[in-house]
């Protein structure tokens, strides 16, 4: 199916950003016939609801910028579109008309459906919810097995068998008994991951639940908010910018400017403008139908749902195209670059074993190593070098940090989300709903060049003195605003009803409804036109027809009312006083008389309007202009109405009042925001808010704390001569507007990029896009907070995109991360995305000495240097498979170090999750200290016995004649058996030693302390002691496997040894602490 003609965006919407997959389907219908009451735009809002009320996560998601190369990963949706696409010719919702969608519905859009209605509906067409996807069981418990490293565990036990029988001459039992172990320890291994996948699955669900949707539909004829999940077709439902589109809707009534964006639908890169009237006989195509999944983007929308569920193209398309493929995330390659590097070597070692014995060995000593000993020798050191924990780790580690975000009330929308946190280093945040409250309320307001305070008004009873100039106040505040009442709440006291709208127009409809009831007001004037408030032109306008005397007598000055008649139309607006002063030519006096706007008059509005934004107050402009009747409206449905609205606002406004409305920040910013400078990561505001109002938030946020602030003349164009590339950190403040950023060249960026504090004022959406990107092109990795439809673009291109749950849904789902509670929750967030990584570091550490090390030598020095293998093959598998792999999943559990977050952000370009610092720790380190003290036990105890090393060396199976056969093989079991024994006690020790990277074990210790202890450190440990004495005591298990019970003193003589590793390891971080820039800080891990 042909993709329609991309639109273009008109001057002042946002610029996109990446796009995902996803759809939905409406209905059509006209505006005539409805109610002027339903133009009004409603909030929506979200609360707790059942787990089973939500949409799967997976189509949680927004597109924004649809580049050509991200054009091809929409190619299965376009197939499956072409499937569907014989289903939707015979859909006729758009060709229909109002009245028509009405009947065809029985539904009155004026009073929409009765409760018992829309219950009737439920139980016919079922819940608003797209059926869970088919799940390919095959491949997934294929995975089980088969995945990690389960592939080289079975073909290494297919391979013992073989070396048991057929080439086993005679056939040796403990072969037999490797190869039942190595394929045990597979199917353990698939149970677990099965099992992990399971709880995985569980917590994400689990979290996902807490994110709820719901929308604001008309009920018995009241607006009224419920779960997304019982929408019903017939339905009548408001839909405002940034709300996601829960079901397929036919529009009835659009604003001038409202636009929705498709493009996870269609493929559109930029938002189509929304019609009543059909545009295409295209059902996917026409303009008329908001297709679900789909986001409002600009404008206000009513309409009548036509689809819900499985019903809407959405639901069809999902079943088609079945989840979204993604791809490996950072830590996920980190992994892979290891065990690439690890199986490199372990095949480098099996090939140089396997020339060895084909090149000399089997010539000049042949009974010493067979093919099966010889196979199995190979098969022991591959499974020595693969960490076979890794896997289980990572994913026990991964589950439980998402237990921890869902503990703290944070949504992490996929593995990366958790890994980008470690690294962040800037964090770019909105203000408004994110480090303020998003709950304001007018302080101060101004009639002429009077500035008055609500507190003193309410003693003087100033608001209900009934003068005209606090009359024509109130009228602009209650008129030239988008939000409602809830009507269930008229009856409670103005400060605590609940309000639809966002939280400036709720501040002034409070206002205005403390001077005088401004629902009678709305009665008696009938809206034309509405154009919603702009990121861009930052002001908002309706225009209206005065019906009454009593109104226009509340609106106008004396002078205007007294040559006012029904033809005239007043035009209001209400915006930035930045924007709309100057294009005023007169003023509303205390007295509600009309005056020019003379120079001092502004000089003195504009020192109020400065005075008030120094405080931290957000100010706006109330304004009107009244249109003779000469002037010809366009038709107000028609784009020519829009350009005719903006163009009458240029000039000639009456400026009737400002409001001063405060929104306080919340508790626990400042300590946040000091808490994430400790981290090295600098905290940004970037906000379309004034200048000097950003700045007092941002100050009383703690964001900036210098006494200098520089602004955008601090910037030089081009270096001086001889100048150094190396520029100190500013020790000032930067304020700048989004003005300034469009006149910065690449060195005023490289400048700005190094500035500690930044405020950003007056940004649009393209702007907020555009600092994401250029600190980005500095290798910082950003992070990008905001709750609203201008912060989307960057939203998504940040490396994570972070939203408040209060937040509107197209920020939502363009962000990685959502916020359930609080801002403050960030700061747990970060923490635990540095831990995810350096609990993996501390998972392989640990896992490298003993489990590949140490277990390789014995393997070589028995084919190179003809001495007996000291440690069994089938001890090997024990201490990869089971000791060492317990312990390992328990580190998963280690609580934060104390400097985690006084240390700098990782560069994921420079720091490795595995680097030569931590593979020089396990294996030159910790690894040669357990290999030759391993050794140095098995055949000091050898010495003892009367078996000297010189009888071994280079003796390929030679026993001196002076030693019975029966007793050096008896000894040789008993040597490797305290071999084996002396590495798994010695990795308790070396277990506690990985704990911490560089501070010591009384600053985090294992117990007594819930800050730091890790008591499943200890059920890990006997665990492995448990697994050790299982294989050495049982008199069966002792004959079948070759092993022995070491004597009593060869557990306590590897605990004396652990505790000097411990002590040496101690002594090496107390040098790095000691001396940070020294030779072992920079060896160190």
């Amino acid at each position: 199916m042909p993709l329609p003609q991309s639109l273009r965006w008109r001057e002042g919407d946002e610029e996109d950003a990446r796009s995902r997959r996803k759809t939905h389907s409406d209905i059509d219908t006209n505006t005539e016939d409805v109610s002027e009451a339903r133009k009004r735009s409603l909030s929506r809002h979200r609360r707790l609801i059942d787990p089973g009320t939500t949409l799967p996560i997976q189509y949680r998601s927004v597109s924004i910028d649809v580049e050509e190369g991200q054009r091809q990963e929409q190619t299965r949706g376009a197939e499956a579109r072409d499937v569907i696409v014989s289903k939707l010719e015979h859909i006729e919702w758009h060709k229909l008309s109002i009245v028509e969608a009405q009947k065809r519905f029985g539904v009155d859009v004026a009073n929409g459906l009765s409760a018992q209605e829309a219950q009737e509906r439920v139980q016919k067409y079922g819940e608003n919810k797209i059926s869970p996807l088919p799940s390919p069981w095959f491949w997934k418990v294929f995975g089980y097995f088969f995945g990690g490293f389960g592939s080289i565990l079975f073909v290494g036990g297919i391979l013992v068998f073989i070396s048991w029988k057929p080439l086993g001459d005679p056939p040796a039992v403990a072969n037999l008994a490797l190869g039942i172990v190595l394929i045990a320890v597979f199917l353990i291994q698939a149970a677990f991951n099965g099992w992990q996948d399971w709880s995985s699955s569980r917590v994400m669900n689990s979290i996902t639940a807490m994110l709820p949707e719901s929308s604001i539909v008309l009920r018995d004829g009241v607006q009224t908010e419920i779960d997304a999940a019982n929408i019903v077709p017939g339905d009548v439902i408001f839909i405002k910018p940034g709300n996601r589109i829960p079901a397929d809707v036919r529009f009835i009534e659009v604003s001038s400017d409202a636009s929705i964006d498709r493009a996870v639908l269609t493929g559109e890169s930029k938002p189509i403008k929304s019609t009543v009237d059909s545009t295409d006989d295209n059902y996917l195509e026409t303009h008329c139908i908001g297709l679900q999944g789909t986001h409002c983007v600009s404008g206000n929308a009513l309409g009548i749902v036509v689809s819900t569920g499985d019903e809407t193209v959405f639901g069809q398309i999902a079943k088609l195209t079945g989840e979204p493929k993604t791809g490996l995330t950072t830590i996920e390659k980190e992994i892979i670059r290891f065990v690439v590097l690890i199986f490199l070597i372990m095949i480098s070692w099996i090939i140089i074993l396997a020339a060895v014995w084909g090149g000399w060995l089997h010539k000049a000593h042949p009974d010493w190593i067979n093919v099966p000993t010889l196979i199995v020798s190979c098969v022991s050191v591959a499974i020595a070098y693969i960490p076979e924990g890794l896997p289980i780790s990572v994913t026990a580690s991964l589950t439980i940090t998402a237990n921890l975000m869902r503990n703290n009330k944070i949504l992490c929308k996929s593995l990366k989300t958790v890994e980008t946190l470690g690294a962040v280093s800037v964090i770019c945040s909105d203000k408004t709903g994110t480090l303020t409250r998003n709950k304001m309320f007018v302080t101060n307001w101004s009639l002429g060049t009077t500035a008055f305070s609500i507190e003193e008004a309410e003693k003087e009873d100033t608001l209900k003195s009934g003068s005209s100039g606090v009359q024509q106040a109130r009228a602009i505040a209650g008129l030239c605003n988008a939000a409602e009442f809830d009507k269930e709440s008229l009856n409670l006291p103005i400060s605590e009803r609940h309000i639809f709208g966002d939280a400036t127009d709720q501040a002034a409809l409070r206002f205005a409804e403390s001077i005088g009831p401004t629902s009678d007001l709305r009665d008696a004037c009938k809206t034309i036109f509405e154009l919603a408030f702009n990121s861009k032109t930052k002001f908002m306008s309706k225009v209206f027809c005065i019906t009454g005397s009593q109104a226009a007598g509340i609106c106008l000055s004396p002078e205007e009312l007294a040559a006012f008649n029904r033809d005239k139309t007043l035009v209001t607006v209400k915006g930035a006083p930045d924007i709309l002063l100057q294009r005023c030519s007169s003023i509303i006096m205390p007295d509600g008389k009309k005056e020019r706007l003379t120079s001092e008059a502004l000089s003195e509005v504009t020192k109020m309007k400065n005075e008030w934004s120094s405080q931290g107050r957000r100010v706006i402009l109330l304004a009107r202009k009244v249109l003779d009747e000469d002037k010809i409206l366009p038709d107000p449905n028609s784009t020519e109405m829009e350009t005719f609205v903006k163009n009458e606002v240029q000039s000639g406004l009456t400026l009737v009042s400002m409001l001063a409305l405060v929104d306080l920040p919340r508790v626990e910013i400042p300590e946040v925001v000091q808490t994430l400078r400790g981290a090295g990561i600098r905290l940004f505001m970037v906000t379309g808010d004034f200048g000097l109002t950003a700045l007092s938030i941002a100050r009383q946020c703690n964001i900036v704390t210098q006494n200098i602030v520089h602004d955008a003349s601090a910037l030089v164009r081009f270096p001086s001569p001889g100048e150094s590339t190396q520029r100190p950190v500013p020790s000032a403040s930067l304020l700048l507007t989004g003005s300034d950023l469009m006149t910065l060249n690449d060195y005023q960026w490289e400048q700005l990029c190094e500035y500690p504090e930044i405020v950003f004022s007056r940004t649009t959406p393209d702007q907020k896009l555009r600092i994401v990107r250029e600190f980005q092109a500095r290798d910082q990795i950003v992070g990008m907070t905001g709750d609203g439809v201008n912060d989307a673009p960057a939203l998504k291109a940040a490396d994570i995109g972070i939203s408040l749950s209060s937040g509107s849904d197209i920020a939502i789902e363009a962000a990685d991360m959502v916020l359930l509670d609080s801002f403050g929750a960030i700061v747990e967030a970060v923490r635990y995305g540095r831990v995810v990584f350096d609990n993996l570091k501390k998972i392989i550490a640990y896992l490298l000495p003993a489990g590949s090390f140490s277990e390789f030598w014995p393997v070589f020095t028995n084919v190179v240097l003809g001495l007996p293998q000291i440690l069994s093959s089938f001890l090997m598998i024990i201490i990869c498979c089971f000791t060492d792999c317990s312990a390992a999943i328990v580190l998963a559990y280690e609580k934060p170090e104390a400097d985690v977050l006084l240390r700098p952000p990782r560069n994921p370009k420079k720091t490795r999750l595995v680097n030569w610092q931590l593979m020089f720790h396990a294996y030159a380190f910790i690894g040669v200290i357990e290999t030759v003290l391993s050794f140095t036990m098995a055949y000091w105890y050898l010495e003892r016995k009367g078996i000297a090393f010189k009888d071994l060396w280079f003796k390929f199976g030679d026993i001196p004649s002076h030693i019975d056969p029966d007793y050096y093989q008896a000894r040789l079991n008993e040597a490797s058996s305290i071999y084996f024994i002396n590495l798994v006690v010695m990795q308790w020790f070396n277990l506690m030693s990985v704990r911490t990277r560089h501070l010591s074990i009384f600053q985090h210790p294992p117990i007594l302390n819930k800050e730091t202890q890790n008591v499943l450190l200890f059920p890990a440990i006997f665990f492995s002691l448990g697994i050790a004495v299982i294989w050495l005591y049982i008199p069966a298990l002792q004959k079948t496997l070759d092993t022995a019970g070491p004597p009593a003193v060869h557990y306590f003589i590897p605990m004396a040894l652990g505790f000097g590793l411990l002590c040496l390891d101690e002594g090496r971080k107390a040098c790095v602490r000691r001396w940070p820039n020294g030779l072992l800080a920079k060896m160190a891990w």
